[in-house]
């Protein structure tokens, strides 16, 4: 009788919650030993439909940038936020739209001007909005095949939201696994989680510590190693990549500062020098680029974003002083689109300049979160944070490593992919032009050995800047190309001349926007690495600010410095070590 209203008084509390907007983090009710303890009862229940038993196969958890059949969201709170979701999402697949009352949420989002040709609304109990950290994992059996949905134990006491995929599972009659279990019980969260596709997870240490014996949720205690082969054995997760947790991010969810944008690209959030969690980032990033390669055995290449300070200048500190964690790199890739977090102008310009030009031919589309109506980022999240995707129940999987720039001109180079499909591949196609060039030229890709097919791009002169993507069909019938935004996306690379190849490169690349009067974006380019610095000097040669002081990273990189409180006028920017200094102007307005 005790434990019947106990959980009563739980039920009532979380249908409560789910008319509020709760936040990213545990509330002190949420916490108490009563609601911990109905909590763990909750999911050890026998009533629902959920498999509790380890999936069989060789297991392949699907990235973020594969085609998807369905995002999903909670109808609850920020409405104006979610009904841009809708409105962009539908266009590129079902909307999934779990709520307390199809006919209500019906009505809100006509009210907001969204069409509903392409939603499905789920009524069900629900607790909060964050449901990229309570729903379903996209996972392929034998890498192509059947489509199921892996489970965490939710780590809030929100017995609603840990019971969403079941709910969504159910509607679209996928197989849902659930890790809740003594032994197999994991504790995770979907903001503390990113995949390549191929085996290799991203995660910060945060999953080691709720599942260790101070952990609130988990039922049996595990060491970091046993999380790893539960991540192997449920979601096919061979490489798990671990960080330390960032001093400043309370929820400690990778998400909000890091984002795989292919399988060897990372778009990493970046704070002015030494401020907040930037050196922790950058420790952070410095551990993967040691120990960890992509699936290609090449380093990760390092997309650098900037982090966004408040209205009032200020970034994370440990204390509540209005500095939420304002990050582009909480975006939602769907299929063609790329939904963003956007903040303000003078820093907007420059963080969607920056993904529109890393994700080639992806529609990128901003959506304010940020202002007095509709501050998600206040609650401890963005756009990725609120929306989950269920990948198609029919992938054809194309991966490939984009070429280099080179300097043969006489060779043809070789394009070689891993192309698959259930049902096995008919035919695959190189589509390739200069680009100076009106239109694409193909040419037949061959199955050089199992899945792995190659064609070749014929010689080019030198200074050709060449872009191509490939394109497949499966025995099926089924198509799919690679980028997935072909023939508007597409790879790329350029037959370099000899004169463009100097021993030691250092040298500016782009300044933008310039002129400039707030956010501004400075592009490094070297060619060995090097120890200097940069700096700012005003026309008296007066130097006003250091950007960047100590190692610069081989390649290309984005260093960025706002100048909304500066004084008009001209400025150099000043970049120097032992051997050489370079400097480009800037203007502020």
């Amino acid at each position: 009788m005790k434990y019947l209203v106990s959980f009563l008084i739980l039920l009532q509390s979380s249908i409560c919650f789910s008319q509020n907007i709760l936040s990213n983090k545990s509330t002190s009710k949420e916490l108490t030993k009563e609601a911990i303890s109905n909590y763990k009862n909750s999911f050890l229940s026998n009533s629902r439909s959920v498999i509790t038993t380890q999936p069989n196969g060789n297991l392949r958890t699907m990235a973020e940038w594969e085609e998807v059949q369905a995002i999903c969201i909670t109808w609850t709170g920020y409405k104006s936020i979610l009904a841009k979701i809708v409105e962009e999402v539908q266009t590129e697949c079902e909307v999934i739209v779990l709520c307390n009352n199809t006919n209500s949420a019906q009505s809100e989002l006509s009210n907001y001007g969204v069409s509903l040709t392409n939603v499905t609304f789920v009524p069900a109990n629900f607790n909060s909005i964050w449901m990229r950290d309570y729903g379903g994992n996209t996972v392929y059996k034998d890498y192509v095949d059947s489509l199921i949905l892996v489970d965490w134990i939710y780590n809030r006491s929100r017995p609603f939201d840990n019971n969403s995929p079941n709910a969504i599972g159910s509607l679209k009659g996928i197989p849902v696994y659930e890790m809740s279990q003594l032994g197999t019980d994991l504790v995770h969260t979907g903001g503390n989680f990113m995949a390549d596709g191929f085996g290799t997870g991203f995660s910060s240490k945060l999953v080691d510590e709720e599942n260790g014996n101070l952990g609130t949720y988990n039922l049996s205690y595990k060491t970091p190693a046993q999380v790893d082969q539960l991540m192997d054995d449920w979601m096919g997760i061979d490489t798990y990549i671990k960080m330390p947790v960032l001093p400043y991010d309370d929820i400690h969810h990778i998400d909000m500062h890091m984002k795989l944008l292919d399988e060897e690209t990372l778009l990493v959030g970046e704070f002015p020098l030494n401020v907040s969690d930037g050196p922790q980032i950058e420790m952070n990033i410095q551990y993967i680029q040691d120990n960890f390669t992509s699936v290609y055995g090449t380093p990760f290449k390092i997309v650098r974003i900037p982090m966004i300070p408040s209205t009032s200048g200020g970034y994370p500190n440990g204390n509540w002083n209005g500095a939420s964690y304002r990050t582009y790199a909480n975006n939602l890739i769907v299929n063609k689109k790329v939904l963003v977090p956007t903040y303000r102008t003078q820093y907007d310009t420059t963080g969607l300049r920056i993904l529109r030009e890393s994700m080639p031919g992806y529609e990128v589309i901003g959506i304010d979160c940020d202002n007095s109506g509709a501050n998600i980022i206040g609650s401890g999240g963005a756009i990725h944070c609120i929306t989950k995707a269920i990948g198609v129940s029919d992938p054809l999987l194309i991966s490939h490593q984009q070429l280099s720039n080179t300097t043969d001109n006489i060779n043809p180079q070789n394009i070689e992919a891993l192309i698959m499909h259930r049902s096995g591949i008919l035919s695959a196609t190189l589509y390739f032009k200069k680009e100076t060039d009106s239109s694409f030229s193909s040419i037949s890709m061959t199955n050089i050995s199992g899945n792995q097919w190659a064609g070749d791009i014929p010689a080019q002169a030198a200074g050709s800047s060449v872009k191509y993507y490939i394109s497949a069909i499966a025995n099926s019938g089924k198509s799919q190309v690679r980028p997935l935004t072909a023939p508007n996306g597409y790879f790329k690379y350029k037959i370099l001349n000899f004169v463009d190849v100097p021993e030691m490169k250092i040298a500016f690349g782009r300044v933008f926007p310039n002129p400039s009067h707030g956010l501004t974006c400075i592009e490094i380019n070297n060619s060995n690495g090097f120890n200097g610095a940069l700096e700012l000097y005003d026309i008296m040669g007066k130097k006003v600010s250091t950007i960047h002081s100590g190692k610069f990273i081989k390649g290309d990189r984005k260093y960025f410095i706002d100048l909304s409180n500066y004084a008009k006028g001209a400025y150099l920017f000043v970049l120097k070590n032992k051997e050489k200094i370079k400097t480009n102007t800037i203007f502020i307005n």
